[in-house]
């Protein structure tokens, strides 16, 4: 079955269950080395499934669940090792969707749910997304519309000595320190061959199948050999409105390889999946994303084209 959140869709089994764990396993085609977050519907349901509670985790639950936060915590006995890949913690999250809240009180449990689509491409965003990537594997979607959010939510470490961000999400680093004090960014690149603290720490990721790769604006003195070369003639460009790369790049290709992304954090995170679905559906001969400035606010999308793209030294 998958669902509707406020930040993608999920594909959702009792986390409690192995055997229907292992079926999103399989539907997705994901390594069991990668574990899945859980879903509850809300503070008094989590704290069944962990064996401590710290002020820390109270304190961000308080204020932000529900919500795009997802707490790693020491597991409880009930959730079983498929879930978190063997590791002693869980990831749990109360989401801030009506559809997916209804369908957690009325189970009164827990749902493990990661992204429901095939593992590392791109993560849905409309019931629509989900059905053209996982078909009849899936037998029930609830179509809540388009994910407000759109990019998988904050995973805060609360087990380490001090909290750590594993994978950013629309839950800033400084929200997170005003809440609880300092919180590190440990965004790893994860090794399949060994449990993830995390989901979302593979170095390729959340990608298209058209090979995808980013630009900066210091490539823009590259356009001559890159409209010469055979991953530029048919490319689409996802450039931010308003920057210097959108005005040099209109004059080397037509507008309609051009598609024009919000230049704030958070309306681009909420278009970036669907953009890059629409980019693979023209089948294009490569896919060219502006990587996003440095800034905290753009940290998580910045994560995200990181990791569904490649270096442009890695084009042929």
């Amino acid at each position: 079955m998958a669902f509707a959140t406020e930040t993608v869709y999920g594909l959702g089994a009792d986390a409690t269950n192995a055997q229907a764990v292992r079926g999103i396993f399989s539907v997705k085609g994901r390594p069991s080395s990668n574990p899945l977050i859980v879903h509850v519907a809300e503070v008094s349901v989590a704290k069944r499934y962990v064996t401590d509670w710290p002020e820390s985790a109270e304190r961000l639950a308080r204020a932000i669940w529900p919500g795009p936060l997802t707490l790693v915590l020491p597991k409880g006995e009930q959730i079983v090792s498929e879930v978190t890949a063997g590791l002693p913690t869980v990831a749990i999250r109360c989401p801030d969707h009506p559809i997916a809240l209804e369908l957690l009180r009325q189970f009164d449990g827990p749902i493990a749910a990661p992204s429901a689509n095939r593992s590392n491409r791109i993560s849905p965003t409309t019931a629509d997304h989900v059905r053209r990537e996982l078909g009849d594997k899936v037998d029930l979607i609830l179509d809540g519309g388009p994910c407000r959010v759109g990019i998988e939510s904050t995973v805060v470490d609360l087990t380490s000595p001090h909290p750590a961000i594993l994978r950013p999400g629309a839950v800033t680093q400084q929200r997170l320190q005003e809440l609880i004090g300092p919180v590190e960014l440990r965004m790893n690149v994860g090794d399949d061959s060994k449990p993830a603290r995390s989901p979302g720490q593979q170095e390729v990721h959340y990608s298209p199948s058209t090979p995808a790769f980013r630009l900066a604006d210091a490539n823009v003195k590259r356009f001559s050999a890159l409209f010469s070369g055979p991953l530029g003639a048919n490319a689409i460009f996802l450039i931010i409105r308003g920057s210097e790369l959108a005005r040099q790049l209109g004059k080397w290709c037509k507008p309609e390889a051009i598609v024009e992304m919000p230049s704030s954090a958070e309306e681009y995170a909420r278009r970036f999946y669907a953009a890059l679905r629409d980019a693979d559906d023209r089948h294009p001969d490569a896919i060219w994303v502006q990587l996003p400035p440095k800034d905290p606010n753009w940290d998580a999308v910045r994560d995200r084209v990181f990791r569904a793209t490649r270096p442009p030294s890695h084009a042929p």
